[in-house]
């Protein structure tokens, strides 16, 4: 049985869904397993446990939003 995970931000519940949904159908087609036998989780993390660059993600969106304010 095909095991999928994902580790990112906290998401939505659609974006949850979808996601699962999306992973799944891609991985099914690919590996040529039929949907039913795939198993996904989701495991947020909190952004400031999230770091690149030896910077927290919270940081980096910050720093990215104004850098690209109009």
């Amino acid at each position: 049985m095909p095991y999928i995970t994902v580790e990112g931000g906290i998401l939505s519940d659609s974006q949850k869904e979808l996601l699962i949904k999306k992973l799944t159908e891609v991985s099914s087609e690919i590996m040529n397993i039929p949907p039913e036998f795939f198993m996904t989780t989701i495991k947020e993390l909190p952004d400031k446990n999230i770091g690149i660059g030896g910077k927290t993600i919270d940081i980096v969106k910050a720093e990215y939003i104004n850098s690209h304010k109009n």
